[in-house]
């Protein structure tokens, strides 16, 4: 009895001290910190674009024919004039020899007409026939001046169609495809053309913008105008990644939103004196661009859970995790802070990936 006394009393006092006992205070570990300040960043923007030369023109028959000879090949520099095809000449020569003809026998009816209202005036005059007769021949002269006229004017068409049949380059370029080949019939209503001219010693580059874009450019510089004639050169990223080696410049910046898509067109030019770029292919438009009073931080400042982007704030000594939104710039090391920071926030910059909300932090000197 007295035993089960002495053990009850070990037990008892062994509960009362555990019930004493408190937890250990979690040991407070220092951090480095980033403090958050207004700077100013000089960043860039891509924009998909579409290549075109300064000049694409596409060359359609003025008369129908088959192609008697094929001057060009394609991907040939040519120049404005040059002749790229024939069409088979034999029946507009044969066309104008007869409209010179028509014109000869024209000629002629006016001398015979002539010579017979000269003739009749003289009668008239001498009252040998009545004015009937001579208005009559008067007449006869006039319309056969109408029919030479009208020779003439055929005589012209026939040596414009003879001067079609060879077609020329509108302009220096380089040829592109050829689908129509010696032999071929073809005419003014083809569903292709014979080939395109395009002027590539310059490109024009497109992309569009949509309007709060244009006004923070616009904010920045001034005014269409004025963005068109401050803004820096400009660099073109090719569709395998690379960066043109030439930079372009802005030339355009259209006034009117497509209310499809809500956004304008912009025109750049670039030169490609070596033939680099090709009309028709794409890339995209590299545009320097400087953001003033915005908030830039480390990434390693930041963490991420659920596509959401989270810092921990140094908040009466303790982690306070806060939600941000940003945009990345292209060093890929540090964002622009959309919202979520305030001026003077301090930011624990190293280890946020092992802290959790209300982890006691001291400040790390360096």
């Amino acid at each position: 009895m007295r035993l089960r006394t002495i053990i009850s009393s070990a037990c008892l006092a062994l509960l009362t001290a555990c019930g004493n006992e408190r937890p250990a205070p979690e040991e407070r570990r220092a951090y480095p910190v980033f403090k958050v300040t207004a700077t100013s960043v000089d960043i860039t923007e891509s924009y998909s674009a579409t290549i075109e030369g300064r000049q694409d023109v596409e060359i359609y028959p003025q008369v129908s024919g088959t192609i008697s000879v094929l001057k060009v090949k394609e991907g040939e520099k040519v120049k404005k004039g040059q002749s790229l095809f024939v069409i088979d000449q034999v029946p507009y020569q044969a066309a104008l020899r007869t409209a010179i003809a028509n014109v000869h026998a024209a000629e002629a009816q006016v001398e015979t007409a002539r010579l017979d209202y000269d003739s009749k005036r003289i009668l008239f005059d001498e009252k040998v026939i009545s004015e009937y007769d001579l208005s009559t021949a008067k007449n006869a002269l006039s319309i056969a001046k109408a029919n030479l006229e009208q020779a003439r004017a055929q005589e012209t068409d026939a040596r414009n169609n003879l001067s079609y049949t060879e077609v020329h380059s509108p302009a220096d370029g380089v040829v592109g495809t050829l689908p129509f080949r010696a032999g071929a019939l073809v005419g003014p209503s083809i569903s292709k053309p014979l080939t395109t001219v395009s002027d590539t010693r310059q490109m024009y580059v497109y992309f569009s913008m949509s309007e709060n874009q244009l006004r923070s450019l616009f904010r920045q510089y001034g005014s269409p105008d004025e963005t068109i004639r401050k803004m820096p050169e400009i660099e073109l990223q090719l569709n395998d990644g690379s960066i043109y080696e030439s930079k372009g410049r802005i030339e355009t910046i259209s006034g009117v939103i497509n209310p499809q898509t809500g956004t304008a067109s912009v025109r750049c030019v670039f030169p490609n004196e070596k033939r680099l770029l090709f009309s028709g292919g794409v890339g995209n438009v590299v545009l320097p661009h400087k953001e003033q009073n915005v908030f830039v931080i480390p990434q390693g400042t930041t963490y991420e859970i659920q596509d959401k982007i989270y810092v921990y704030k140094v908040v009466d000594s303790v982690a306070k995790s806060a939600e941000i939104k940003v945009d990345k710039l292209n060093d890929g090391k540090t964002y622009i802070v959309r919202s979520g920071l305030q001026e003077g926030d301090i930011l624990v910059s190293e280890g946020v990936a092992m802290l959790k909300e209300g982890t006691p932090i001291s400040i790390k000197n360096d």
